[in-house]
């Protein structure tokens, strides 16, 4: 139940990064993205505030949102050449 529960925290934290960022993903995407960032935002901030399914929310948010916008802009400028 433990990975379960990590899966839909991932898909929570990458659904809000992506309206933060307005870039629009699918539901694998934002699964990646999510425990990406959580395991970006953590080692970057710390894991204070809330947590769920082992991860903080706001560094995971946070980290979630520097992922998306990142690889957002890597293939944008891969798409214009």
């Amino acid at each position: 139940m433990g990975l379960i529960w990590s899966l839909i925290v991932g898909a929570i934290i990458g659904a809000v990064a992506g309206a933060i960022t307005g870039k629009g993903m699918g539901c694998i995407a934002n699964i990646v993205s999510g425990l990406v960032g959580s395991a970006i935002g953590q080692s970057l901030f710390g894991s204070w505030g809330p947590s769920l399914a082992g991860m903080a929310l706001v560094p995971s948010i946070i980290g979630a949102v520097i992922l998306v916008a990142v690889v957002s802009f890597f293939f944008s400028r891969m798409k214009s050449n």
